[in-house]
């Protein structure tokens, strides 16, 4: 029941925040401006990084062994005029906040409002509608911990070995899970996300999506237990041989509570409108195979 109600207020804000952007939508001809920019970061294994992505845009991670972080992004802003573009290129950007043993990367734009006090009332409200998005390519030591906050783009997180926390409001995503806990919560989308057998037995993995799909792709040599819900409409597809019914409670198109192997971690995944497909993948190396 709880995550019913977690997953319709979800739902409601999502609504909201859809129907304002299409009642926003600019019908006069626009003209668009790319630019990039990139940062580099000395930043030690075992900290934690947060990412507040734009509205729009999509976030890619990917571990690598440097005690580094290296954030590439790509801005496209749109405007009527080529004035217009350049005021808004003072205010679409992203900034860096470094603490001890934590690193934040937020996106900041006509969005929000704190930062456009930042450029007084004259900043003029025509350009607060403009369209405009961020691509974010973002490589981290691959020992770290993960915050990520997200609106609307693919999401893909790989050779990450750390907790993660994920919001988003509407992705297809892709996340190789290595190891530590992880929750992350969607709104609309496509996600595939793939557990790896060396996920330790005190972790715990909970995904939840409002409306969408959740295709969960299981190492045939994991221990751990399972538990799959669809909430409303929608049903569960298992393909993958090697669950067994956890207190022999039967399978169904609805809830699979499932033991894998001799049990250990805790995953559960939960859909409230949609599908979850459960399946087997093999892990080679940094790469996933089906």
């Amino acid at each position: 029941m709880k995550n019913r109600k977690r997953l319709n207020f979800f739902l409601i804000a999502i609504f909201i925040l859809s129907f304002s952007e299409i009642c926003s939508a600019q019908t006069k001809s626009l003209i668009k401006r790319t630019t990039y920019k990139t940062e580099n970061v000395k930043f030690a294994a075992g900290g934690t990084i947060s990412i507040v992505g734009a509205p729009n845009g999509s976030v890619l991670v990917e571990g690598w062994q440097k005690n580094e972080v290296e954030i590439s992004a790509e801005i496209e802003v749109n405007a009527e005029t080529e004035t217009d573009l350049a005021q808004l290129a003072q205010v679409i950007d992203f900034v860096l906040d470094e603490n001890f043993g934590h690193l934040s990367i937020r996106s900041v734009g006509t969005h929000d409002r704190i930062h456009l006090k930042k450029f007084g009332e004259k900043f003029p409200k025509s350009l607060l509608t403009m369209p405009f998005r961020i691509d974010y390519r973002i490589k981290v030591p691959d020992l770290c911990n993960l915050e990520i906050d997200g609106g609307r783009g693919d999401l893909n997180i790989s050779k990450v070995v750390g907790a993660m926390r994920i919001n988003f409001l509407h992705s297809n995503a892709k996340i190789n899970l290595e190891s530590g806990n992880a929750l992350a919560t969607f709104g609309f989308g496509n996600i595939n996300v793939s557990v790896a057998s060396r996920l330790g037995r005190a972790s715990r993995v909970n995904f939840q999506m409002a409306n969408g799909a959740i295709n969960v792709g299981l190492a045939n040599n994991l221990n751990a237990e399972i538990s799959a819900k669809i909430l409303r409409a929608g049903h569960i597809e298992n393909i993958f041989s090697q669950l067994k019914p956890h207190n022999r409670a039967k399978f169904t198109e609805k809830l699979i509570d499932a033991k894998i192997g001799d049990g250990g971690a805790k995953l559960l995944f939960t859909v409230g409108d949609g599908t979850i497909k459960i399946q087997d993948f093999k892990f080679q190396g940094n790469n996933l195979e089906r």
